[in-house]
Parts: C-alpha cells; structure tokens; sequence
C-alpha cells in the first residue's frame, strides 16, 4: 500500500515538474508584473499625496502674503508653486488668488501674467474659465477690446456661457455695437436663473438699450440699431 502511494505521489511530482517546466516562467513573468504595478501604484499614489501636501503649503503662503499685501512673497511663493506643482488644482487657484491681490495693489502687468497663467495652464477648466473671464475684465479696463473678446473666444464649460455672453455685451456695447451687445446679453438673460441678481442686472442692460427681456428674440435684437 505504502509503494501504491510512492507511486501516486511520484507521478503527482512528475506532473508538477512538466506543469512548470511548461508554464513556469510565464507565471513568474505575470507576478512579477502584478507586483510590480501594485509597487508602482502605490508609489504614484505616495508621490501624488506629497506634491498635494507641498503644493498646499505653498497655497497657504500665497494666501498668507495676500493678506498683509506682501507681494514680493506672494509673488515668489506663486511662482515656486506653478514651477514645482503645475499639475496641481492648488497652481490654478493661487494663480487666481495672486491675480485679484496683485490688481488691487496696483500691479497690473503682475496681475495679467498670474492670470494669464492660469487661463493657458490651469489643470483645472473652471479655474482656466475664471482666469480668462478676469482678464477679460482686465482688458476692457484698458481698452483693449478685441484683445478681451479673444480672451472670450473659443471653448468654456457651459456653466460660463451666460456670463461670458454678459461680458461679451459689455465690450460690444462700450464699442457701440448695439445690435451685437443686445444678441449677448439676450443670451444671458436667457441663461441666468430666474431670480438671480446677476440676471436682474442684464435684464437693466436690456432695458438700457430699449429691449424688454420678454419680448427679446433674435430677429429684433437683430434689428435693433
């Protein structure tokens, strides 16, 4: 009995033998590769929590030298952060937070290039949209309208459409293209919620250039000179 299972086992071996000789090193090769994408994501996602850390540290000091108006440290903590963590949401909203700080002391070609930042290297499309949207505003205090109307061009999220419409308007009607400023702010009315303050204020602009928001279409905005 004891040599029947001697027997048993020995044949049992012998398959084992054949099974891995046969396809022992392609499953050595896909464990190894499994364990290495398993080291591999947990070291990505080890790198990504550190630069999410670093670049919050470096957020906070751009708030910090915002709120004394420091803007020789803003300015450096700005840059060390868009150099070192691009990638990062934290890079678009202090690009943000640095523009409107800058602005308000005066620092405007300091605030346009934050700005301009932002708008063309934002991870971030919302915090890209604001950008553009403030330089924009930017622009038009300048003069530079066809300059701000670029900045409006092209693709946002829609949640921007109504108030790039409402800025689009600003600029046409400061140009005295009526016709065009009506067609924009019709636009925005019409993406406004009811109720909202914003939308009151373009109903006004509306109003300003003789259109009543109800009774607006694109054939009379149109029309209109």
């Amino acid at each position: 009995m004891a040599h029947h299972l001697d027997l048993e086992e020995q044949e049992q071996l012998d398959q084992l033998k054949h099974f891995w000789n046969a396809w022992g090193n392609l499953i050595s090769a896909v464990l190894l590769l499994v364990f290495g994408s398993l080291a591999a994501w947990n070291g990505y996602q080890y790198w990504q929590k550190r630069q999410a850390v670093q670049a919050t540290a470096l957020l906070d000091a751009v708030d910090a030298a915002a709120t004394v108006h420091d803007g020789a440290q803003l300015q450096q903590a700005l840059a060390d952060l868009q150099s070192g963590y691009a990638g990062t949401a934290q890079a678009g909203l202090a690009g943000l937070m640095a523009g409107k700080e800058l602005l308000a002391e005066g620092k405007t070609d300091e605030a346009k290039a934050a700005l301009t930042w932002v708008a063309e290297k934002a991870a971030d499309a919302g915090h890209q949209a604001l950008a553009r949207l403030r330089l924009a505003s930017l622009l038009v205090e300048q003069k530079k309208y066809d300059e701000a109307l670029k900045q409006l061009g092209g693709n946002f999220p829609p949640e921007f459409d109504a108030a790039v419409a409402d800025r689009k308007g600003d600029i046409y009607a400061l140009q005295d293209k009526k016709a065009e400023a009506i067609a924009a702010y019709e636009k925005a009315f019409k993406g406004f919620e009811d109720g909202l303050q914003y939308r009151r204020l373009v109903e006004a602009k509306l109003n300003a250039l003789g259109v009543q928001p109800a009774q607006a279409s694109p054939a009379a905005s149109g029309g209109a000179q």
